[in-house]
């Protein structure tokens, strides 16, 4: 999506722990693995047996996006029907220390988020990222692993898309310093001007490791920022298990998904992990 990071990834091992406890708001504070401090927060679920922490969603908003983003709270008040959730700020977002690569340095975020749910006790952890974070949570198991399902909602499979009119203002934004500073004031996003280098394997270039890791890659025909091919070849290069979803009337990520949508999409996690 983006030509923007500190540098490619090389897999350190993660570590995460929460920095303060848990804060009067409810949230936690974990640190990456590269020292980045990032807002997070756990919820049960809504039905549980005693004692038990059975299957666990690791929610990955979009670009500019939070855990806090009414759209974001949204889809993981309706996960928490079928298991516990945890959200987090991407770095560069929201409470989120640091600054965003746009898709890059965020699998170390989703690792940490990743951890943390493992050390909570869970046993089954399926991750579900939307956009941006569709694209790392498909980079992040390919890379990382440790996850029982991957779900990627209108992912880009490939870098420096600029095919649709809101892809080319997310250009500019991001790769020029008043687009930054925009991003900045208005969106509460903070971009790194660092490029990649060198520039990482892009979600198709990946899909094909993850599995036998189940993967859902769901995708709407009226997303405006990526058409359906995205999907579709990030589909084409994973192995099974894989589903496709191709939802008509749909737009793009958190943005545009109901809750019939994230409740389908929760239960074909909690299905597959089985």
């Amino acid at each position: 999506m983006s030509r923007l990071s500190d540098g490619d990834v090389d897999r350190p091992a993660s570590r995460t722990r929460p920095v303060d406890g848990t804060h009067p708001s409810g949230h936690h504070e974990l640190i990456s693995a590269d020292g980045v401090r990032l807002s997070a927060v756990h919820h049960e679920a809504v039905r549980r047996s005693e004692g038990t922490r059975d299957l666990v969603f690791v929610v990955a908003h979009g670009f500019t996006g939070s855990w806090r983003r009414p759209k974001v709270a949204a889809v993981m008040a309706t996960l928490r029907g079928l298991g516990g959730v945890i959200g987090f700020d991407f770095r560069g977002h929201g409470a989120s220390r640091g600054r965003s690569t746009v898709g890059n340095l965020e699998v170390l975020d989703l690792d940490a988020a990743v951890a943390w749910a493992r050390a909570l006790g869970y046993r089954r952890v399926a991750t579900i990222g939307f956009s941006m974070g569709g694209s790392v949570a498909v980079r992040h198991a390919a890379l990382y692993g440790g996850v029982d399902a991957v779900v990627s909602v209108s992912s880009p499979a490939r870098w420096y898309y600029r095919g649709t009119p809101p892809m080319r203002r997310l250009h500019l934004a991001i790769e020029h310093t008043l687009g930054r500073l925009v991003a900045r004031a208005v969106l509460r996003t903070r971009v790194s001007p660092v490029d990649w280098n060198p520039i990482p394997e892009a979600p198709r270039d990946l899909a094909g490791r993850i599995a036998p890791v189940p993967l859902l890659v769901v995708h709407g025909d009226r997303d405006a920022y990526f058409p359906v091919d995205h999907a579709q070849e990030i589909f084409d290069a994973a192995n099974d298990p894989k589903e496709l979803w191709i939802e008509p009337g749909l737009g793009h990520a958190e943005n545009a998904v109901a809750p019939e949508l994230v409740a389908r999409i929760g239960v074909w996690a909690r299905d597959s992990v089985r």
